[in-house]
C-alpha cells in the first residue's frame, strides 16, 4: 500500500519524469535512425568496409555505459549531450547492421527487374530497397528504441533525467517505495515501445513472409 501511495503523492513528478525520458528517448532514436540508415545504406554500396565499420559498432556497444559516460564528460559536461551522443552509439550496432542485412538480401530478380525498368540507383533505392528492407530496418530501429529506454535510466546519474533520477535518488535514501515509483514505468515504457514495433513490424512485412 506505501507504494500506491508514494506514486498517488507524488503523480505529478513521476509523469514530469516519463515525459523527459520519452523525449530523451524520442531524440536519441531519431537522430540515431537517421545516422545509422544512412551508414547501412552506404556499406551495402561499399561492401569492402562493411565488416570494418560493422565491428566499431559493435565495439561501441560493447563499452559499459558508465565507463562511455566517463570518457564524454571531461569533453562535454553532464547532463543531455553526453547521454544523447552515448545513446546515438549505442543504437548504431543494431541499425546499421539491420539496415544492411535487410537490403543485401533483397531477392536478385527484383533487382534485375528494377535495372530492366530503366530505375537510377537513387529510384532503386527510394522505390525498391528501402520499402522491402523495411520490416528489418524496424527490427533494427525496435532494439535500439528498448535498449534506449534502459540506458536514459543510468544517465539520470550525470543529470539527465528521466525516471532514473527517482530510482537513484530512492537508492541513496533506502527508499523501496521511490525506487519502485522509477522502475515501474521504465519498465512500462519498454514493454510497450517493444510491442508496438512488433505491431509496425507485422504491419510492415509482407502478408506472404509473415511467420
Amino acid at each position: 500500500m506505501s507504494v500506491i501511495e508514494y506514486f498517488i503523492k507524488n503523480i505529478g513528478l513521476i509523469l514530469k519524469l516519463t515525459i523527459e525520458h520519452i523525449e530523451i528517448t524520442l531524440i536519441a532514436v531519431a537522430i540515431s535512425t537517421v545516422i545509422g540508415v544512412a551508414i547501412g545504406i552506404f556499406i551495402t554500396r561499399h561492401q569492402r568496409a562493411a565488416g570494418a565499420i560493422i565491428g566499431i559498432a559493435g565495439i561501441l556497444y560493447t563499452i559499459p555505459s558508465l565507463a562511455l559516460f566517463g570518457i564524454l564528460i571531461p569533453f562535454i559536461g553532464i547532463g543531455l549531450k553526453p547521454t544523447l551522443i552515448a545513446l546515438i552509439l549505442y543504437s548504431q550496432l543494431a541499425l546499421i547492421r539491420n539496415t544492411f542485412v535487410g537490403i543485401i538480401h533483397i531477392d536478385p530478380s527484383i533487382r534485375e527487374a528494377g535495372k530492366g525498368m530503366g530505375m537510377s540507383n537513387w529510384q532503386f533505392l527510394r522505390m525498391v530497397e528501402i520499402p522491402v528492407a523495411l520490416p528489418v530496418i524496424m527490427a533494427g530501429i525496435r532494439t535500439a528504441a528498448v535498449m534506449n529506454i534502459g540506458t536514459a535510466t543510468i544517465a539520470a546519474y550525470i543529470g539527465a533525467g528521466g525516471l532514473g533520477w527517482l530510482i537513484f535518488r530512492g537508492i541513496a535514501s533506502v527508499n523501496s517505495d521511490q525506487i519502485i515509483a522509477g522502475a515501474v514505468p521504465v519498465i512500462l515504457l519498454a514493454v510497450g515501445v517493444d510491442y508496438l514495433f512488433i505491431l509496425l513490424e507485422r504491419a510492415l512485412t509482407p502478408a506472404g513472409l509473415r511467420n
